[in-house]
């Protein structure tokens, strides 16, 4: 079985750009691994704690639909 790719869409780098704020920050702030945030950032994460989501969304201040999307079907 081949893996397809996620459909869902991590926004990260848009909101650290706008809060300014770096990724090694934001790793520091919400107490989990540069190496594990950067898989998330990438899309690449098959699954987010929501302690984890409860924290970015803190750190950021935004919503975790601001930080997660769906790229559904394109007809």
């Amino acid at each position: 079985m081949v893996d397809e790719p996620s459909r869902i869409v991590v926004k990260l780098d848009d909101l650290l750009h706008a809060q300014r704020m770096t990724l090694t920050e934001l790793a520091e702030r919400v107490d989990i691994t540069l190496a594990n945030l950067s898989i998330l950032k990438t899309g690449k994460a098959k699954a987010i704690r929501f302690s984890t989501l409860e924290a970015i969304c803190r750190e950021l201040r935004c919503q975790p639909g601001d930080l997660l999307g769906y790229a559904g079907e394109t007809s």
